[in-house]
């Protein structure tokens, strides 16, 4: 593989107030706790990204924060609800080797199926909760030649895989 992907939904944001701008939205107790594990399982399985596209919103701005991952990072308001192919041009126009990209739902899911080969064996990766992470690999050698269906599944994971 020359180039891996690793693909994330934001953890679970707070709905405490109603009268809040979406865009605005920050984690709740249990997304903090969920962005800190997945920052930790990806150091562990040496899943460290050398650039991160990151959606411009308030609750993704937090998960990538809590990660704890230092790399190149570009905030994108074009990622915020952004459908498939939007992610897609961002991700063609990427420079690194292993970028990390998070998102929304239900566009991150979409893209997910639409990159890989074969879905993981994970009953929860068509849908996507919140913390979803996929690690994909691409036998290619520069992002603008990313092509559908061509991804490999290196891994998949959720919040509760992770923390107890």
């Amino acid at each position: 593989m020359t180039k891996t992907l690793i693909l994330m939904r934001h953890a679970k944001s707070s709905w405490d107030d109603p009268s809040a701008d979406d865009h605005a939205r920050v984690l709740n107790g249990r997304g903090r706790v969920s962005a800190d594990a997945l920052g930790d399982w990806l150091r562990a399985r040496h899943y460290l990204p050398d650039q991160a596209i990151i959606s411009d919103a308030a609750r993704t701005r937090e998960t990538f924060a809590r990660l704890g991952l230092l790399c190149d990072t570009q905030f994108e308001a074009a990622l915020y609800h952004a459908s498939p192919p939007a992610m897609l041009r961002l991700l063609k126009a990427a420079t690194g080797e292993r970028v990390l990209m998070v998102g929304h739902n239900p566009g991150i899911a979409e893209l997910a199926e639409i990159l890989v080969k074969a879905p993981p064996d994970h009953s929860r990766f068509f849908d996507y909760p919140t913390g979803a992470t996929a690690v994909i690999g691409f036998e290619c050698d520069d992002w603008s030649r990313l092509a559908s269906g061509t991804g490999q599944i290196l891994d998949f994971v959720i919040p509760r895989d992770i923390t107890a």
